[in-house]
């Protein structure tokens, strides 16, 4: 029996454990989060014992692996102390909100000698899965060009995340559409540049960014460019505008993640959700895939990916861009 503990019980944390309820050999031990009110709406919700810290949780249970999914800048504490204590990790992206604390991550994965998985859910999106099979086939070509949007409004920060303020779009957002165009690409980054703004957010007592462009440049000088904004009106049929476009020597790749099938007149005009449904009960889409990957590795005893070398690879190129922004310069990498 895979015994898996979940750090952090939010929205995130408890999609998890319902996930993994139902992958045949794994039990949801514990979930750990310091909030008194998340922590027993969880573990009334789950049935699974509680813990105040992540310390206590490692300390009192048999555990085999740990997730963590706590808010972006707090993930080096509940990873490193898993990791020392000898547990297989998957850790929300990104790996970490600063270079310092990502390789503190990569150093105890790799003196711990363990497995550790970074969330890129993305990779098992089914529209993204069948562009990596396009590239593979060799009907797109080499890669030339990239573009990707991901956006929120200002529901994002201004009501779901209470730590807004300690993140930006740049590492709420950026990290999804870096790793796919790193994963596209498979060239390695050479320079970011960023420009972007702050002012309605900040206005709203919200320090950070509104608004964020990122070009980074290949080493065969082609570009992949990147936008994300935490600033589209509440009004925006979707919470999440995505669009990903891939420009190859031969054919070009354009998908939108944001029109999911069914569009809905009511009060207003939106696009309700399908991409992540729950189907008999239990949650299905790629985030849920995800994890229960992560489990079905582990018990294979198959290596996890994408590892902590991607997710600090990434968070390289999140910091250089917020460098970029704050400097005005460009940054290499």
């Amino acid at each position: 029996m895979l015994r898996i503990g979940i750090v952090g019980a939010g929205l995130r944390g408890r999609m998890y454990a319902r996930a993994l309820g139902f992958v045949e050999g794994v039990e949801v031990a514990a979930i750990a989060d310091a909030s008194d009110a998340v922590r027993a709406e969880a573990g009334q919700a789950l049935g699974v014992p509680t813990y105040a810290t992540h310390a206590e949780m490692y300390d009192r249970e048999r555990l085999n692996a740990v997730i963590v999914a706590t808010p972006d800048f707090a993930h080096r504490a509940p990873a490193v102390d898993a990791v020392r204590a000898g547990l297989h990790l998957m850790i929300e992206k990104p790996l970490a909100t600063t270079v310092e604390d990502a390789q503190a991550v990569q150093q105890a994965v790799g003196e711990a000698g363990v497995e550790c998985m970074v969330a890129f859910e993305n990779r098992w999106n089914p529209a993204f899965v069948r562009v990596r099979e396009l590239l593979d086939s060799g009907q797109v070509g080499d890669v030339l060009s990239q573009t990707a949007r991901l956006s929120n409004p200002y529901s994002v920060p201004v009501s779901m995340l209470s730590w807004a303020a300690h993140s930006s779009p740049g590492w709420f957002l950026l990290p999804h559409t870096l790793d796919l165009a790193l994963w596209f690409s498979d060239k390695r980054p050479t320079k970011v540049y960023a420009a972007g703004f702050k002012r309605e957010l900040r206005a709203r007592g919200i320090d950070t960014w509104d608004a964020i462009h990122a070009l980074l440049t290949f080493e065969d000088g082609t570009v992949a460019s990147f936008e994300s904004l935490w600033v589209l009106p509440d009004s925006a049929p979707s919470p999440v505008d995505f669009k990903y476009e891939l420009i190859g020597t031969r054919s070009a790749l354009y998908v939108d993640e944001q029109e999911q099938l069914v569009r809905s007149l009511a009060d207003r005009f939106t696009f309700p959700g399908t991409l992540t449904p729950e189907v008999d009960g239990r949650p299905r889409g790629f985030p849920a895939w995800m994890v229960e990957s992560f489990a079905r590795r582990l018990l294979a005893g198959e290596p996890l990916s994408p590892d902590v070398e991607q997710g600090l690879l990434v968070t390289r190129i999140a910091a250089a861009v917020h460098y970029s922004l704050e400097t005005g310069e460009p940054c290499p990498l």
